[in-house]
């Protein structure tokens, strides 16, 4: 049996130019990816690191790109439904992989090409399709044969997530924001799909954007960025952002290397 473990590593140092409103505190939580394993080693470093710091009106913020890629989509989408439904502040924004999977369950053609291309086929698995079947179908049978897979309450709420979420002087969105666009005019799939624009912009934002999207080997910490997408469905490294007043951390979900390298 290969060894499971949990690392935690903490960011010492506070931002007096960004904060969260006093009593609040925030995990935001980078591109799951299928990867069920890792999001529930993650989940419970959360409670435990959560308990540890005492009271406060704590939230879970997901970053998007729940699905695709690694084995378990199906089950990374029921465990978020289901803590979504415990009472606590749990907030989901919707990724590129997202708007890809909604898009093909419509009946975009473009779209089913691009699911099938980026992971997709692991998805439909996740719902109980086998590979062999999987590999006889064609482009209209997958169609088909997703809208069956994927429950009317998935669907329902895959289509129900946010685009950005806002706590204080911070911004959680999935891929980045458009510079010189103010937030209230960002574009979604800016906001789901953007690059270069972001990434290399070097000046100061509305707000301290934290995101996922592009895969970094460490969390990427810029004064006017936090890139949390440590690559989970390949690096076995699931990430999440710790916030409380002026202060930031993060905590690490991680398997052996060969476990990660096989989903």
């Amino acid at each position: 049996m290969i060894a499971k473990f949990l690392r935690s590593r903490r960011r010492g140092s506070s931002d007096a130019n960004a904060a969260i409103p006093a009593g609040q505190r925030v995990y935001a939580i980078g591109d799951i990816h299928g990867r069920l394993d890792l999001l529930d080693l993650l989940l419970a470093q959360i409670d435990a690191d959560d308990a540890v710091r005492g009271p406060a009106e704590t939230t879970l913020i997901f970053l998007g790109d729940l699905v695709d890629r690694g084995d378990d989509s199906a089950g990374v989408v029921t465990r978020l439904l289901q803590l979504s439904q415990t009472g606590r502040d749990v907030r989901v924004i919707a990724g590129n992989h997202e708007e890809i999977l909604l898009s093909a369950l419509d009946g975009d053609a473009k779209a089913l090409r691009l699911f099938c291309r980026v992971g997709g086929r692991e998805t439909m698995l996740s719902y109980g399709l086998s590979a062999p079947d999987y590999e006889r179908l064609d482009y209209a049978e997958v169609a088909e044969r997703l809208g069956e897979l994927v429950p009317p309450e998935h669907q329902a709420f895959l289509r129900a997530l946010e685009t950005m979420v806002v706590i204080g002087d911070y911004a959680f969105v999935h891929a980045g924001v458009r510079p010189g666009v103010a937030l209230d005019a960002q574009r979604p799939a800016d906001l789901r799909w953007i690059r270069d624009p972001f990434l290399d912009h070097r000046g100061l934002l509305e707000k301290r954007i934290v995101h996922g999207h592009t895969v970094s080997e460490e969390v990427e910490w810029l004064p006017h960025r936090i890139g949390i997408d440590t690559g989970a469905y390949t690096s076995g490294r699931l990430t999440a952002l710790g916030l409380q007043d002026d202060q930031s951390w993060t905590l690490e979900a991680i398997l052996a290397p060969d476990v990660a390298s096989a989903a």
